[in-house]
């Protein structure tokens, strides 16, 4: 397989991937044959630079469900209890975050949502897949990123894009409603034994809290 980095000058990504300039045009997602929109925002260069100098057991890890208005407030108790250093790099995390789930919780009309934090060393989710929700945001904030490509059921994409690092994309998973089944699928890159560590924000709509169970 071959990756293709989403850059100016990369091959275009499969068309059922959308890229939108404003977080407003995620709301793309809900257009006919859309199975992922991608937001292009500028690198945080700050950001991204702070968060490569923290050591692993520093980066904010967390799986909670609450309600968006809250997320601030969890944000910086997580923070507190991985030992994350404050500053304006971490308020500039929270906050980034803290916009990406109001969003995407009106989005998807929820009140609640899903939040995890994933630190990941290992070959996490490696194979590519499709994720059992009504969709998904992954944002990248530290290594390598969400790879997507188009494939048929029980096989591999032959070629891929790798989402840019700190961009949000939302995927459509096995439990969307409407058209018909999406051949996008993704994967975390595989990165067990390079000693790298990723920070991974994900976010799920909750329709009903029994799910939390």
């Amino acid at each position: 397989m071959n990756a293709i980095a989403l850059s100016p000058n990369a091959v275009r990504p499969p068309s059922s991937v959308t890229l939108t300039d404003g977080i407003k045009g995620l709301a793309a997602i809900r257009e006919t044959g859309c199975a992922a929109v991608i937001l292009k925002r500028h690198p945080m260069s700050t950001l991204e630079t702070w968060l490569n100098s923290l050591e692993t057991e520093q980066l904010p890890s967390a799986r909670v469900i609450l309600e968006p208005c809250r997320i601030q407030e969890a944000l910086c108790q997580i923070c507190d209890s991985c030992g994350t250093p404050t500053g304006p790099e971490r308020r500039a995390l929270m906050q980034d975050i803290a916009t990406l789930a109001k969003r995407f919780a009106d989005l998807m009309d929820v009140r609640y949502l899903r939040l995890r934090l994933d630190v990941v060393t290992t070959n996490a989710c490696r194979k590519f897949h499709i994720d059992a929700v009504t969709a998904r945001l992954i944002c990248t904030y530290r290594g390598q990123t969400t790879q997507l490509g188009e494939a048929e059921p029980g096989c591999d994409p032959d070629r891929y894009i790798s989402v840019p690092a700190g961009a949000p994309v939302v995927l459509r998973g096995t439990k969307w409603s409407g058209d018909a089944p999406t051949r996008l699928r993704h994967r975390s890159p595989p990165i067990a034994g390079t000693g790298e560590s990723r920070l991974l924000l994900v976010l799920d709509p909750i329709y009903d809290l029994e799910e939390k169970v």
